[in-house]
């Protein structure tokens, strides 16, 4: 299987062990490390997810980041979590067939209905203008994963034998460069269909938890700005932010 070359401008730091390669990368960002540079750990021992939760760092598993300094607004380089997950998609695709890779809004990606990647973007931005840079944490359950009730996880060893930590970020680092240099030359459209090509529950009913309320209706798909449409009761409903379980 012919793995791509490292991409042209991207450098890379590797770590045995590491605390957190988004906190490295942040370290790094304000020490004034100029970007693009990925990172990345055989173990962490501080891994976040999403809102603050722990994320389980097993040896085996792909823990990386990437650190740049996009000319993009907050918003739009907050975006750059659906080139992440397409170019997460692209790596499994090399060991699995494509339809059972799908994407769950807003960052997570799926293998078989379950939780195989979890996507972390942080970031600095100044009041007005671009952000000062940007941390895009990816961690791909290569060879293990943790077993949780919500959600449900899997790892690609667990139906394809897996590559490499090392290799699949060399995978990543090349798709990922190809789906951002798109994003910038042709704005959000040339992540927002492919994306959708493989959301999961496209059409369909789900429930959507936000902090003071509980949505019950029908996936639509994602506007302009990569926020959720859900139409509920005949009427369309804009979700920025939330929590998303299936019918």
């Amino acid at each position: 299987m012919t793995r791509p070359a490292w991409p042209d401008g991207f450098d890379l730091a590797e770590f045995a062990e590491i605390g957190s390669t988004n906190g490295e990368a942040r370290r790094r960002a304000e020490a004034g490390a100029p970007g693009p540079l990925w990172l990345r750990a055989g173990i962490q021992t501080a891994g976040r997810g999403r809102r603050g939760r722990d994320w389980v760092s097993p040896e085996g598993n792909l823990f990386a980041t990437l650190m740049i300094r996009p000319r993009m607004t907050a918003a739009e380089a907050a975006r750059l979590s659906f080139a992440a997950a397409l170019a997460v998609a692209e790596v499994l695709d090399a060991f699995v067939a494509p339809e059972r890779v799908r994407f769950k809004w807003p960052n997570d990606v799926q293998l078989d209905g379950a939780k195989v990647c979890g996507i972390l973007l942080e970031s600095a931005a100044h009041a007005e203008g671009p952000v000062d840079w940007l941390a895009v944490g990816i961690g791909v359950n290569l060879a293990n994963h943790p077993h949780l009730d919500e959600p449900k996880t899997i790892a690609l060893a667990d139906v394809a034998p897996p590559p490499t930590p090392g290799d699949a970020l060399t995978r990543l680092a090349a798709a990922f460069a190809r789906w951002l240099a798109a994003y910038e030359t042709r704005g959000f459209e040339a992540l927002r269909d492919p994306w959708l090509a493989r959301a999961r529950g496209l059409g369909e009913g789900l429930t959507v938890r936000l902090p003071r309320e509980e949505l019950q209706g029908r996936f639509t798909g994602i506007d302009e700005e990569g926020a959720l449409l859900l139409e509920t009761h005949g009427k369309p409903r804009k979700i920025t932010a939330g929590e998303v379980f299936f019918a």
